[in-house]
């Protein structure tokens, strides 16, 4: 299981959505010309990791077809077999799920 979550994870890269994080919070800020309150921290945090889940998990699964195809993109974990179509779209839609569920829209 743990190695499962593992390759997601690493299949969307999250790593990177932790690395874009502070630019959302600059934003959050920003916006609350001070300290966003906890609520509203949570939702931009919520919102980030949702919508950029996502939108990568969409991409790998739309592009699994020519990552097989393309020696430098075969070893990704859908084309290499380490992640299903079915599980990436699992994870594609309970994230968008969370996000478009978020209030505030």
């Amino acid at each position: 299981m743990l190695e499962k979550i593992s390759n997601l994870l690493e299949m969307i890269k999250f790593k990177l959505t932790v690395f874009a994080m502070p630019f959302a919070l600059i934003g959050a800020f920003l916006g609350a010309r001070g300290l966003p309150d906890w609520r509203s921290f949570l939702f931009v945090v919520l919102a980030m990791v949702g919508a950029r889940t996502c939108a990568m998990g969409f991409n790998r699964i739309i592009d699994a077809k020519f990552d097989r195809a393309n020696p430098r993109t075969a070893d990704r974990a859908i084309p290499a077999g380490t992640v299903s179509g079915l599980e990436a779209w699992g994870m594609v839609i309970t994230a968008g799920l969370c996000f478009s569920m978020l209030p505030g829209r």
